[in-house]
């Protein structure tokens, strides 16, 4: 089979930027192999950043017109880079959008960013909404990155990603399954924001506060942490689940706590199934004393990739998705999401 090179694009929940990874991907012996070619990220233009941030509050007329908008803004990014780095030969543009709503037992989620404007500036195939039809088939329409750790990282015993939430794939039973493990950066940043900085840099604010015992033990007894697999959170389960949970007083001990929380409740998912070797990438891996607190919590081995992996794995596996619709395989495992088949997802313009 000959190789197809692809441009994935990944905004996450916790708006650090648009990560731009440009790949080549080809079959040998039946496995996927790949190669990434150019990855960057750029930070969002400052309103930009704020109208995403606030999309969730939008009527549905602005929300419209926003979801046109950052698709240009998609379809612009994506021609400065090709031009920048002088790219030709690109199969398609695959891209995730970002998730305003995500409510998948109402059978909806919302990933704005259009990508027939993303055609219009570019001219070249792309695909998205990878998570709508998902929903539509009764799963969670996540995580959906799964499918990557199946076919491109398989020598791990589980990929596990840090970012504006910690997700996990595994193999259990024969079947590759997947779901958000707890919050993590949605509500760091949001917490380091009170001391006027974006992000907890390397974990230093957590490191200066202590643990709040009463608060920790309110967290860890939330019923999404009971719940079975397939399970996914969104900044909406946040807003109704976490912060009324916080005093009004914004002190270095919330940062403390909360980094202790997200670490408790991945270690936990790794010890309970015996998970030997994992692969950690995500913006939460730069988290020095968040995964100082993983290693201590668990006997597992922490792997720790080059930087390219870490930041762009899952623009990565996007790109890698957009290959799988494009000749209409697999892309998203019902083991995963709970959907009630596996299936190919993903708009072609």
């Amino acid at each position: 089979m000959t190789s197809l090179k692809a441009i994935g694009l990944m905004s996450g929940t916790s708006l650090d930027g648009l990560d731009i990874c440009f790949a080549e991907f080809w079959k040998e012996n039946s496995r996927w192999n790949f190669k990434v070619l150019k990855a960057e990220t750029l930070p969002y233009p400052k309103d930009l950043e704020k109208q995403l941030r606030n999309s969730i509050h939008l009527s549905s007329q602005d929300l419209l017109a926003l979801h046109s908008e950052y698709g240009f803004y998609l379809g612009k990014a994506v021609k400065n880079f090709i031009k920048t780095n002088q790219l030709d030969e690109i199969d398609l543009i695959a891209s995730h959008g970002h998730t305003v709503f995500h409510q998948p037992q109402r059978k909806f989620t919302l990933q704005i960013g259009d990508g027939r404007a993303i055609k219009a500036e570019t001219q070249i195939p792309v695909i998205y909404d990878f998570r709508s039809q998902d929903v539509l088939f009764g799963g969670n329409g996540a995580p959906l990155v799964p499918i990557g750790d199946e076919l491109l990282f398989s020598e791990y015993d589980a990929c596990l990603n840090l970012g504006g939430f910690s997700n996990i794939s595994f193999i259990k039973e024969h079947k590759r399954i997947a779901f958000d493990i707890a919050p993590v950066n949605i509500i760091l940043n949001k917490l380091a924001e009170n001391f006027n900085q974006n992000y907890d840099k390397n974990g230093n604010l957590a490191r200066k506060g202590n643990v709040n015992v009463q608060l920790l033990e309110q967290l860890n007894a939330l019923d999404f942490y009971a719940q079975s697999n397939p399970k996914s959170l969104g900044i909406e389960w946040c807003n109704e689940n976490i912060f009324p949970l916080f005093p009004i007083t914004e002190n270095l001990d919330l940062l403390a706590t909360f980094t202790e929380h997200a670490a408790e409740q991945i270690s936990k998912t790794i010890n309970e199934n015996q998970l030997k070797k994992v692969l950690f990438t995500g913006g939460g891996t730069y988290n020095e004393f968040l995964i100082e607190r993983i290693k201590a919590k668990t006997q597992s081995q922490v792997i720790i990739p080059k930087t390219q992996i870490i930041d762009f794995k899952e623009a990565l596996i996007f790109a890698f998705m957009g290959v799988l619709r494009r000749n209409n395989e697999i892309n998203i495992l019902a083991s995963a999401t709970g959907s009630s088949h596996d299936h190919s997802s993903g708009i072609i313009v």
